[in-house]
C-alpha cells in the first residue's frame, strides 16, 4: 500500500456517522500523513450539535456553512470549492472524501484525473458510481471500535448506591478504593486502544514471508493516530518493550534484514 506524505481529509458532516469518526481517522492514518482535516456542515443545527466536542478532540477544522436557502445544500458546494482550491496548489498527493452522497462523484473523478489518489469513506448504501470513482473506498460498517469495555467498568456501573447521610468510614474507604480502580481502568482502557492500533498496523503493514511487521513502522502509525503516544506513559522505554510484555497477544523477533532494523512482531490469533 502506498504511503502518502500529504493527505487532505474532507468530511461531509451531513452524511457521516459521528460515532464512527474515531475509527475513520484511525483507518485513514494507515495510508499516510494527514496535514489537512476539515468537516463541513451547519453546526448550528440540532442534529450536528454533538459534533463540536469530537472535532475539537480530533483537531478537525469546522467549516461552518449556513443554509442560505432552504432545500439547497451549501455544504457540498463549499466542500467542492475547497477541494478544487487544494488541487490547484499542487501540494497534496491524496484526498479523502468522507461522505455517502453520490453528489461527490464528479469531484472524485476530477481529482483522480488530475493525478491525486482518491479515497472515499461512506456507508454501504453509498451509490456504486461514487465508489467506482475513487481509487479506494472504505465502508464504515467494516470499521470496528478500538475502545473496549472491560470488567472494572462493568463493576463500576453495577456498584450499589449509598443512601444520603448513611456513609460510614468503611464506605468512605471503599469509595477511595473505587476511585483508584476507576483511575486504573482509565489507563487500562487507554492501553487497550494501543493494542487495537497495533493490530490495525499488523493487518495493514504485514509484508514479510513470516507475517511480521517492523515495530518502528507500527510506532509511526500509532503516532499518526495518537500524536501524544509515548511508551513511557505505560511504564516502558520503548514500544518493543510494551509488546514483549504481552506474550499472549504478540510474537516478537529480531529483525535481521538490511531494509529495516530493530524488532518485528506479529499478532496472535484471537479466540
Amino acid at each position: 500500500m502506498e504511503d502518502f506524505q500529504k493527505m487532505v481529509v474532507l468530511i461531509d458532516a451531513d452524511n457521516t456517522q459521528l460515532s464512527k469518526l474515531d475509527e475513520i481517522m484511525h483507518e485513514i492514518s494507515t495510508y499516510g500523513r494527514i496535514i489537512v482535516k476539515k468537516a463541513y456542515g451547519n453546526f448550528t443545527k440540532v442534529q450536528l450539535h454533538k459534533w463540536e466536542n469530537k472535532i475539537k478532540t480530533l483537531a478537525i477544522k469546522a467549516e461552518q456553512q449556513f443554509d442560505y436557502v432552504a432545500g439547497k445544500n451549501t455544504t457540498d458546494i463549499a466542500m467542492v470549492i475547497d477541494a478544487m482550491d487544494m488541487l490547484h496548489t499542487g501540494m497534496y498527493d491524496a484526498a479523502v472524501l468522507v461522505s455517502s452522497d453520490s453528489d461527490f462523484t464528479p469531484l472524485a473523478v476530477r481529482l483522480k484525473e488530475s493525478g491525486m489518489y482518491v479515497i472515499g469513506v461512506g456507508e454501504k448504501k453509498t451509490p456504486e458510481a461514487f465508489c467506482n470513482a475513487c481509487d479506494d473506498f472504505i465502508y464504515l460498517e467494516y470499521l470496528t471500535s478500538t475502545k473496549e469495555e472491560s470488567a472494572p467498568a462493568k463493576k463500576s456501573a453495577e456498584r450499589k448506591k449509598t443512601a444520603p447521610g448513611k456513609e460510614t468510614t468503611q464506605e468512605s474507604t471503599a469509595a477511595g478504593q473505587q476511585k483508584e480502580a476507576e483511575a486504573s481502568y482509565a489507563k487500562e482502557a487507554d492501553i487497550n486502544e494501543v493494542h487495537a492500533l497495533l493490530r490495525i498496523a499488523y493487518e495493514r503493514f504485514v509484508e514479510d514471508d513470516d507475517d511480521y511487521v517492523n515495530i518502528s513502522s507500527a510506532g509511526v502509525y500509532i503516532k499518526r493516530v495518537k500524536p501524544e503516544f509515548n511508551p513511557m506513559a505505560y511504564g516502558y522505554r520503548k514500544l518493543s518493550e510494551l509488546i514483549k510484555d504481552y506474550p499472549a497477544l504478540y510474537e516478537i523477533k529480531r529483525d535481521g534484514s538490511k531494509r529495516t532494523s530493530g524488532y518485528s512482531y506479529r499478532c496472535k490469533r484471537q479466540h
